[in-house]
């Protein structure tokens, strides 16, 4: 592996040769105001996808587990527990409603767990064959759980490989978002990085090119040839991408919309974004 840094690139140049690859350039405590945040040191997941998906990721450490009658007889309890019943404790809705608020969808589920362990870009970009097609999706500073969950949960549904975001101005790892990945907060990483932009170069320099999606653009991203190995960068709403992140982007490309809306939930742009390079890397 050569650990040469990549040479500036022209958004017009290589991209024939971006499609095929590159060699790599190197009764429980109630949890605090209710928001299963496990930046306290305690984290509830909840829900039946979740919670299933957590107890079969042997990464994550499952402490303890309430569930009404009818949501336990649903679950595959495997080896989360080591055989330690004591840890499995049959409740009623309405304890688990106490427990983590009338808000939460909870099926009659709530798993206490520990945060999974943090995880480096650089150790993600290893081990990803360099011959194969590799998804990254980046979100710079998108701060709603909601929208980060139902990301990694599309993420999960197209084949990305690993999620980049901020340390910071970015959502924990809670309930709320593990609830709306459905069960792909166990299947995609997430890689919370201090600095998006010098994470973006490190990918850059093991072959990946970088897209980001503006609505400013004059290129549809139905019509660009995208990269096999790319990452795929989204902004927060409204702001956008940063300038300092969009300076890093090989191309910028924009959503085709005809109707009376100018832009869409990023979680809705980057299912069609993610739809549209796994079909042009199908068709190639």
């Amino acid at each position: 592996m050569s650990n040469k840094p990549a040479k500036k690139r022209s958004p017009h140049k290589g991209q024939k040769d971006a499609r095929q690859g590159h060699t790599p350039r190197h009764a429980p405590k109630r949890p605090q105001h209710r928001k299963n945040n496990a930046a306290g040191g305690e984290l509830w997941l909840y829900g039946i996808h979740a919670v299933q998906a957590a107890l079969a990721n042997p990464k994550r450490r499952c402490e303890r587990l309430m569930g009404t009658g009818g949501a336990l007889d649903r679950l595959d309890l495997g080896i989360a527990f080591d055989g330690k019943t004591d840890c499995i404790d049959a409740v009623e809705r309405a304890d688990i409603d106490a427990l983590l608020g009338d808000e939460a969808v909870h099926q009659g589920l709530a798993l206490q767990a520990s945060p999974l362990p943090d995880v480096d870009v650089i150790d993600v970009l290893k081990g990803i064959n360099e011959n194969e097609p590799a998804l990254f999706v980046a979100l710079d500073q998108v701060t709603d759980p909601h929208n980060v969950g139902a990301v990694l949960r599309s993420a999960a549904a197209f084949g990305a490989h690993a999620m980049l975001t901020t340390r910071h101005n970015a959502p924990d790892e809670t309930g709320v978002l593990a609830k709306a990945a459905s069960g792909a907060l166990e299947a995609i990483p997430i890689i919370r990085v201090t600095n998006l932009k010098r994470s973006l170069k490190e990918c850059q320099e093991f072959g990946f090119w970088s897209v980001g999606l503006d609505a400013t653009s004059e290129v549809d991203i139905g019509s660009m040839d995208m990269p096999a190995r790319c990452v795929l960068i989204l902004g927060a709403e409204g702001n956008g991408m940063r300038l300092t992140v969009q300076e890093m982007c090989d191309f910028v490309a924009r959503l085709p919309m005809s109707g009376p809306m100018e832009s869409l939930n990023v979680s809705n742009a980057a299912a069609i974004s993610m739809y549209e390079w796994q079909r042009q890397q199908g068709a190639s």
